[in-house]
């Protein structure tokens, strides 16, 4: 019987996990778990203006999941074969000049 309800639960958060990748619009909740923050982590980013947030009330705090999407993506590292062609494009153009 535990096994079955370990089971049951495991089924529950899978089906809410992909639920919330439907939906657009995340409240603080379903971005801490997007994002696989703590709540105290969100509210100190969206209080510091880190991150992309909505309060169309003033007090609920709404994510869209694109924009946290982007805010995930940023600040990309460049791989170390990027680096090797941008140095070899650079010296080329400049050889060339």
């Amino acid at each position: 019987m535990d096994e079955i309800l370990k089971r049951l639960d495991k089924l529950e958060r899978l089906i809410q996990s992909q639920a919330q990748l439907q939906k657009s619009v995340l409240n603080l909740n379903e971005a801490c778990s997007y994002l696989e923050l703590s709540p105290s982590h969100l509210y100190k980013l969206t209080s510091d203006d880190t991150i992309p947030h909505y309060k169309p009330n003033g007090k609920k705090i709404y994510f869209l999941r694109l924009e946290l999407d982007q805010w995930l993506l940023r600040n990309r590292n460049t791989t170390k074969e990027e680096m090797q062609n941008n140095a070899s494009d650079y010296l080329t153009k400049k050889g060339g000049a």
